[in-house]
């Protein structure tokens, strides 16, 4: 999988569990401590989370890494 195609699902990953856990883009920036621009710039494509990032999202939602990016 090239690193396109990993930052396409990751993105995806993010925005779905944000809105199936009814939580804004505000308050998730908030919580993870990043601006919401940037939280917009990673869920449409636009920018490349470090992992800390991403751990950060993950323990806001309440998901685990595997559900941003599963192990096929």
């Amino acid at each position: 999988m090239d690193d396109k195609s990993i930052l396409e699902q990751v993105s995806d990953n993010i925005r779905i569990a944000r809105l199936q856990k009814r939580i804004s883009q505000e308050k998730l920036a908030e919580m993870v401590d990043i601006s919401t621009k940037y939280l917009n710039m990673i869920e449409n494509r636009k920018a490349n989370p470090t992992i800390l990032i991403v751990i950060k999202i993950c323990q806001y939602l309440n998901i685990s890494l595997n559900t941003i990016y599963p192990q096929e």
